[in-house]
Order: structure tokens, then C-alpha cells, then sequence
């Protein structure tokens, strides 16, 4: 069943298509394996970058399994593009990413903004704007900055808390959406 698209995201919307699609960020919950297990429940990441003019459309895990070949994909996708360097990618993190995505309804894919960073280039950026992290979790492999053409950035902010298994911060004047494997909170406007 397919999350009916509204320009406004309910609470009970939201709670039907977690019920609809049983797809949540599992690795954070203690009895997520059970819960799925067998249940025939992929999930997909599906993003392009414009800084490297590479898409991936990957199906990473599978009934309770995560697929190593999708993660290394996913993993080379989401780098550092100023370095080359690769790290891997918080399972969890993807886990919200995709949560977030399917809570949508949306086709379109992912724009990545940044994935990785490393300390160097957390530092350049952090040199140009306030608003980087000294300890951004980008440098941990657990965040990724993102936006989608046909969602809000309220909408993806809303879809992303809603699964309440990292945190999620507000870029409106950026266009995008925060989205982190860390403690759960929210910022931004």
C-alpha cells in the first residue's frame, strides 16, 4: 500500500504507512530483525550527486539481511568527492535516509548534497560557514545533507523525525535536509 501524497504530512499518515510498509530504521530498535524477518521487506537508496554526476539505485538489504556488495556501492557513492576517500557508511544512517524516502512516496531520487567528509574537508567548509560541526557526523560515516526536487524541505524534516532514530536538521534557505544516525533531535528552520 502506497502512502497517499498530500502537501501536508499527518501524524496518522505517517503512522499508516509505517503500519503499510514496515519499514523503519530496525537496526535501532532492539527486536528489529524479529519484527521483519521473513516479512519480504527490501530497502532501496536511491540518489544522484551532482558534484560527481553519479546516481546509484541500490537495493541494500533484504529480509533482514544487509547486502555487503550494495553497501560497499553505497559506501564509494557517498565519499568525500573533494579526496576520493571512502569510508563506511553508518548502516543506520541509511536505514533513516531510506525510512524517510519511502514515508514520502516519492520516485525521485535522493540529490546528494555531502555524505562523508573527512576532518580536512569538514574544516574547509567549517572555515566558510557557521553552520558546520567541528564534530559534524558526516566525518563518522553518519550523515548525509540531501534534498529531493518534489518534497518540501518541511516535508522531508517531518518524514525524517518521524522515525525517530537520529537527528534531522532544517536547511530551508539551503534547500536541504540534515539527516544523521546520532542522538535523536532536530534544529533549523
Amino acid at each position: 500500500m502506497a502512502l497517499e501524497y498530500s502537501t501536508d504530512i499527518t501524524r496518522r499518515g505517517i503512522l499508516r504507512a509505517f503500519a503499510a510498509t514496515a519499514i523503519t530504521a530496525a537496526p535501532v530498535m532492539s527486536n528489529a530483525f524479529a519484527i521483519s524477518r521473513g516479512a519480504g521487506d527490501i530497502r532501496r537508496f536511491s540518489a544522484s550527486s551532482g558534484r560527481t554526476g553519479e546516481s546509484i539505485d541500490t537495493i541494500y538489504w533484504i529480509e533482514g539481511k544487509y547486502i555487503k556488495e550494495a553497501l560497499k556501492e553505497i559506501n564509494h557513492f557517498m565519499r568525500d568527492w573533494r579526496t576520493d576517500s571512502v569510508i563506511n557508511i553508518d548502516s543506520r544512517a541509511i536505514d533513516i535516509m531510506a525510512a524517510a524516502h519511502n514515508l514520502l512516496d516519492s520516485s525521485e531520487p535522493y540529490q546528494m548534497l555531502s555524505g562523508y567528509r573527512t576532518p580536512q574537508t569538514n574544516a574547509l567548509l567549517r572555515s566558510r560557514s557557521r553552520g558546520v560541526a567541528k564534530n559534524s557526523l558526516h566525518m563518522k560515516g553518519q550523515a548525509a545533507d540531501l534534498r529531493l526536487r518534489d518534497r518540501s524541505v518541511s516535508q522531508m524534516s517531518r518524514a525524517a523525525a518521524s522515525v525517530s532514530a537520529g537527528g534531522v536538521g532544517r536547511y530551508s534557505r539551503s534547500n536541504f535536509v540534515h539527516m544523521d544516525s546520532g542522538p535523536i533531535r532536530m534544529w533549523g528552520r
